[in-house]
Order: C-alpha cells, then sequence, then structure tokens
C-alpha cells in the first residue's frame, strides 16, 4: 500500500518493489500518468534499477515488450518516437557539470517531447520547478532484487502524483493491483480510462476528479453550472444504474469512489457503430440507435435518481439558460477565431432569436437527455439483441429536456458525416415510431424543434471546437469544422429558421470565405 506524504509544493509516495514484476507495474503506473513536455528524474546509488525502470517504461508506452533500449550511460541521449508523444532518455553521470547540459541539446527538444534523466543531481539547480522524480534504493537485508521507490512530484505535477496514489490505493481495495492496465485514447474531456486486464476479466477504470468551478461567467455563476455539466462521478453512477434498470446498456459499475471520482466498469468492448475510411453509419446499427431513442421517449423517467445510501442525484433541466449559453460558444469562439468582433447589441439580437425559437423546445415534456448521444459514445454489442446490442458512454452531463435534441446529436454526428438522405430516412424511422406508440404525436412540430435544437447544437460545438484550439492546444478538432458548418447550414435552410439564418447570413461568414 502506498503511502502518501504532502509537503507544501510537493506530493510524495513510497512504494515497496519486491520484484522486477512490481518495479515494472510501477513503470507503467508512471507511464499511464505521463502527459506531453514531462519532466521524469531517476534517482538512486548504481545498481539502484533506474535504467531497468526506464526500459519498462519506454517498452510499456512503445507497445513494444521487446523494443532495444540500450542505457545511455555512453551515448548519454537516446531518442524514441513514440506513438504519444516523443521521448527523450539521458544519462547524465559521465556529465562533469551541468555546463555541459547545453551540448546535449536540451535546448532543443522535439516539441511535447518528455524527459527522462538519469542522475538528476548532476543538473542540480538547473532543473525546472515542474518534474517527477523517482528515488530508487536498495534493500540489501532483504534480497537481492527488492527495491524501495518514492515517487515525488514538484510544483504542477505534484497533484498529478497525489491523484496517481489514491488510484494506485482505489486499484488495489478493488482487488485488481495484479491487473495489466492500458491508457486508452481520451477525447477532448478532462475523463481518463484505462482498460484492466487481470486473467481473462476485462474492465474500465474510469479516471475522473472533481471538476473545480471556473471563473463566474453570468449572474455570478461559472459556465459549468450554466450549463448542467457534471462535476462529479455522481450523475455518472446514477444515469448508469438508471439506464440499466430499464434494459439499457449502460457499463455496470463495479466499484466506486465517489469522493475521489474514480470507478471501475464493464468493459462493453470496442466495436463501433461506424464503418469504414473515412468511417460512415452502419446502417442498422444506426436504426437501432433510433430505436434505443424511441424505447427511452416513450417511458416517463424520473428527475431524481439514488446513487448510493444517503446519497442521490437530480437531473437538472435543460433550460433557457443553458441552451443560451452553449449557443453563445459562437459569439465567445468560433467567430473570434475568423477574425469577426460582434457588437454587444447584436449579441442580444442573437439571443433574442433563439429565445424565441427555443420557447416550444422547452415547453416539451421533458425526458432524459444523454446530451451526447453520437458515434463516439456508441458501442455495438452483436451478442446481446434488440436495443440492448447499442452499448452506452459518456451520459454524466444527462439532462431532462426535449425529446428531439438526441436525436438530433445521433444524424448531426459532429465527428462523422450523415448524409442527409440517411439523415431523412432515420427521422422518418423516428417519426414513424412515435406516431405508432402517441396518437396525438405532432411530426410537423417535431421537425420545427429537430432543426432548431440541430442548429442549437451545431453552434455550441463549432464554439467548443474553435475553443479548443485556441484556449487548449488541440487544433484537431478543427478538421470536423466544415463538417459542422455544413450541418448548421442544413438545418438553417428550414423555413422555421428563417429568422435566425438571417442572423447568421448577416454576421457569421461562410468558412470558405475566411
Amino acid at each position: 500500500m502506498p503511502v502518501l506524504l504532502t509537503t507544501s509544493g510537493t506530493s510524495s509516495f513510497s512504494v515497496a518493489l519486491p520484484d522486477e514484476h512490481a518495479t515494472t507495474r510501477l513503470a507503467i503506473d508512471i507511464a499511464n500518468a505521463l502527459e506531453p513536455g514531462d519532466l521524469v528524474t531517476l534517482s538512486g546509488d548504481l545498481g539502484a534499477g533506474k535504467t531497468t525502470f526506464a526500459r519498462a517504461l519506454i517498452r510499456y508506452l512503445a507497445g513494444e515488450a521487446s523494443l532495444e533500449v540500450p542505457s545511455p550511460t555512453f551515448t548519454l541521449v537516446q531518442m524514441y518516437d513514440l506513438p504519444q508523444f516523443p521521448l527523450v532518455h539521458a544519462d547524465l553521470f559521465r556529465l562533469s557539470g551541468s555546463a555541459e547540459l547545453a551540448e546535449l541539446g536540451f535546448d532543443d527538444l522535439p516539441d511535447g517531447a518528455v524527459v527522462l534523466v538519469e542522475w538528476p543531481d548532476r543538473a542540480a539547480g538547473f532543473l525546472p520547478p515542474d518534474r517527477m522524480d523517482i528515488a530508487l534504493t536498495l534493500a540489501p537485508k532483504l534480497k537481492l532484487e527488492f527495491r524501495h521507490a518514492r515517487i515525488t512530484g514538484y510544483g504542477a505535477l505534484g497533484g498529478r502524483v497525489d491523484r496517481m496514489a489514491g488510484v494506485r490505493r482505489f486499484i488495489a481495495e478493488s482487488g485488481y493491483s495484479e491487473a495489466l492496465r492500458v491508457r486508452i485514447k481520451g477525447d477532448a474531456s478532462t475523463r481518463s480510462y484505462e482498460r484492466l486486464a487481470l486473467g481473462d476479466e476485462h474492465v474500465f477504470l474510469m479516471n475522473s476528479p472533481r471538476q473545480p468551478d471556473g471563473p463566474p461567467v453570468r449572474d455570478g455563476k461559472p459556465y459549468s453550472a450554466i450549463a448542467h455539466l457534471a462535476e462529479s462521478v455522481v450523475p455518472y453512477v446514477a444515469m448508469a444504474n438508471g439506464l440499466r434498470e430499464y434494459g439499457f446498456s449502460a457499463p455496470r459499475i463495479h466499484y466506486a469512489d465517489l469522493d475521489q471520482g474514480l470507478l471501475i466498469i464493464e468493459d462493453l468492448g470496442d466495436e463501433p457503430v461506424v464503418a469504414g475510411d473515412p468511417p460512415a453509419p452502419v446502417r442498422d446499427r444506426y436504426e437501432t440507435a433510433v430505436d434505443l431513442l424511441l424505447a427511452l421517449h416513450e417511458r416517463r423517467l424520473p428527475d431524481v435518481l439514488p446513487v448510493a445510501p444517503h446519497v442521490e442525484h437530480r437531473v437538472p433541466y435543460y433550460d433557457m439558460d443553458a441552451f443560451l449559453i452553449e449557443a453563445e460558444l459562437l459569439l465567445d469562439w468560433f467567430l473570434p477565431r475568423l477574425n469577426v468582433k460582434l457588437p454587444d447589441s447584436e449579441r442580444e439580437s442573437f439571443r433574442a432569436v433563439w429565445r424565441d425559437l427555443l420557447q416550444p423546445a422547452i415547453d416539451t415534456p421533458p425526458t432524459w437527455v444523454l446530451r451526447d448521444f453520437h458515434s463516439p459514445n456508441l458501442l455495438w454489442l452483436p451478442r446481446r439483441s434488440d436495443t440492448a446490442r447499442l452499448g452506452l458512454l459518456d451520459f454524466q452531463d444527462a439532462v431532462m429536456g426535449p425529446t428531439a435534441y438526441d436525436v438530433a446529436s445521433l444524424l448531426q454526428d459532429a465527428r462523422v458525416d450523415v448524409s442527409e438522405q440517411i439523415e431523412l430516412a432515420l427521422l422518418g424511422r423516428y417519426v414513424r415510431g412515435r406516431r405508432h406508440v402517441e396518437p396525438d404525436f405532432d411530426p410537423t412540430q417535431f421537425i420545427k424543434i429537430y432543426v432548431t435544437l440541430a442548429a442549437q447544437r451545431a453552434s455550441k460545438i463549432l464554439g467548443i471546437f474553435a475553443r479548443l484550439d485556441m484556449r487548449d492546444g488541440k487544433p484537431q478538432y478543427l478538421r470536423h469544422l466544415p463538417r459542422v458548418w455544413a450541418y448548421l447550414q442544413r438545418s438553417l435552410s428550414h423555413s422555421a429558421l428563417e429568422s435566425l439564418n438571417a442572423w447568421y447570413i448577416a454576421h457569421v461568414p461562410a468558412l470558405n470565405a475566411i
């Protein structure tokens, strides 16, 4: 069990390593915590196992157990072009002083490189304040291969080391200490996932620390509060259990630490609902997704869900303020990226047009809106039957709102081209299904609400993807902008959105005109 010590500016924990297998497991833990640009130092006497540790870490990151990882004692620096980031492995033992560091090329490292340094004492006084140190010591009174390790995070990495200790403790308490941990490539969220394999058993570790409130943006409230975004894992657990209760394939929660934001959940596999290159909808899987929404929407669903003894989750309502602040992401991020400055008066006219269009949607009987019901969060489970063949992920931001929202999320998928022909066919499938069980269902009114919410969602996503580039340094999402822009134009062409279309024509330049 790791022992955690925290002092001002640092976090530290100790681990006993009785054999090389334990050392490898620790190396994997460290590897899963690394981010581009990190500095990791390896401290310890000769023979303490620094190179063994580095070799295990590099091989894991490379995904090659037999990768040749020579000691850089004589070359001083070894470079590795790994899938997640470049890695520089340096050994400073032969340096006579820190003045020689510049000769090793530390001033000209690849962008985002992780640097792994043995014998960091040779660079005393020149190490940056944000780093992680792995100190290995021998235990000759125990046995030859026994080591002690102290992991210390300095500066910005202190919190990450603290989190690492908590994750190791949670995994141990859940019975998965011996599991192989494989980090899963993340998306735009701050959550991280690892697949844990213990023999034939596979589960997922969800690592979702509580999100701090951001700065107030309106009426003293942060964006997350206005938009009703989950700030802990409590909504996820509530919705997962609720969906499963009604027969839908949300992951089973095996173990949970609600305070720490750590979950061991069912592994639903990785078979998507799209196929090809570029990926395109698999028709029968999208039809099943439509049928799932029909099955969900025919139920009267509660807005309060149990989570644990004396803990419940109240599903928030998708109110006007939430819809508007999402749509305004287009003004706050997308327009600035196009070098468009909007007068405050036009912001008010934007909000006024949206209020008129959104009110009918808000007035409809509410249901669970999973909110990100699209291909990245849907898995195909061929061994199950009917709508249970569709696995559901990423529903922690669920709200009570209009049925049309998730339909629009599915049929105008921001990451996959859904042709207008397929969209109309699946939309027709949904409308026919609703009319079959609800004789008073009004298709015309539903379509008006559908195109309104599709336009609202497209506006929000254009803003989010621009923000991911401008604020978070994630330009990879910009490749989706043309697709989302095309969806927006598709929705704005409907006669019900004539006033909104006129506003966009007047104030939002076309992507191809920039």
